[in-house]
């Protein structure tokens, strides 16, 4: 993924957002719903996790010295892992005390036509956000399924907003069925459950969120296409004919360190192994070119070689 590409997807997600939680703020003012006023204060949050994924990206683009060598490029991951914590903390934790509350103490709402109102935009703006982020990640994805996707991307950005903008249009639903049930049955306890039922949505999100973010930040390795790209590069039958072991990790979600063992032909000379490294090197690059920091080290093989 493109910063680029990534950045109009946190762009149309935080101009959204921004928007709905105006409008689900002064709806929940209005009619007294507790399931508006929770997705209120997700709407905020998902608001300020936009921002966070925007000031991530502007830090990992910061140059390499002699503090970070290889760069700052994880700052991507650690911002969105800190957006999972806050969705977890603010969006979910928020939503559930809410929804026991009004449980416990229903509260009779008024005008809560205005309440599906202002839910009807909600869900047509989130729909936007979600299409354009589905947009923006269709290329990356490829024939994968989107949970592989979310699963298997080395870039954080997409699959943040992907499972933010899903658990968003979700969650209005949940809060429509709530507001809705109220008035139909004239029991004000539905919107405490469907502030629950957010809570809830938000929580599974969020710790899916944690996960993954937390696999990225502490090294993951090439894909397995990837895998095996960089090994059948590496050899070229001629003058390195094997690869006695590889390791890789992502230094940041377009950062590929690629360190491995290369079996050399006996006979070659220092220039003609060095000829072969640089090829070894380009024909990599070429075929993965995440693979920007590499390191081979030439040996002969040996049975007992690990």
């Amino acid at each position: 993924m493109s910063a680029g590409g990534g950045k109009k997807a946190i762009l149309a997600a935080l101009s959204a957002n921004a928007g709905i939680a105006v409008a689900k703020f002064v709806g929940a003012l209005i009619t007294g719903s507790g399931s508006m006023l929770a997705e209120a204060v997700h709407s905020v949050a998902d608001t300020g996790n936009q921002a966070l994924l925007l000031l991530g990206q502007r830090r990992a683009a910061q140059e390499a010295d002699a503090l970070h060598p290889f760069g700052y490029a994880r700052n991507r991951y650690f911002y969105s892992f800190i957006v999972a914590l806050v969705l977890f903390t603010l969006g979910s934790g928020y939503a559930l005390y809410e929804g026991v509350h009004k449980i416990q103490h229903p509260e009779e709402l008024s005008s809560p036509i205005v309440a599906i109102v202002i839910l009807l935009i909600a869900i047509a703006l989130e729909s936007y956000s979600f299409m354009t982020a589905m947009r923006e990640s269709a290329p990356l994805k490829g024939d994968a399924s989107w949970w592989r996707f979310i699963r298997n991307s080395r870039s954080p950005e997409l699959p943040v907003v992907l499972l933010e903008d899903t658990g968003a249009l979700i969650g209005l639903v949940f809060a429509f069925a709530g507001v809705g049930l109220t008035m139909l049955t004239g029991d004000a306890v539905w919107d405490g459950v469907g502030t629950m039922a957010i809570g809830i949505l938000l929580g599974i999100i969020a710790i899916v969120l944690i996960i993954e973010m937390q696999s990225l930040l502490i090294g993951e390795g090439a894909t397995p296409a990837e895998d095996r790209l960089i090994r059948e590069n590496l050899v070229d039958g001629d003058r390195i004919d094997r690869v006695i072991h590889l390791k890789t990790q992502y230094l940041g979600p377009e950062e590929l360190l690629v360190a491995a063992k290369i079996g050399a032909v006996p006979g070659l000379d220092v220039a003609q192994l060095a000829t072969a490294i640089d090829d070894a090197e380009a024909r990599v690059r070429a075929a993965v070119p995440a693979a920007r920091v590499m390191y081979l080290e030439p040996d002969l093989y040996r049975t007992e070689s690990v």
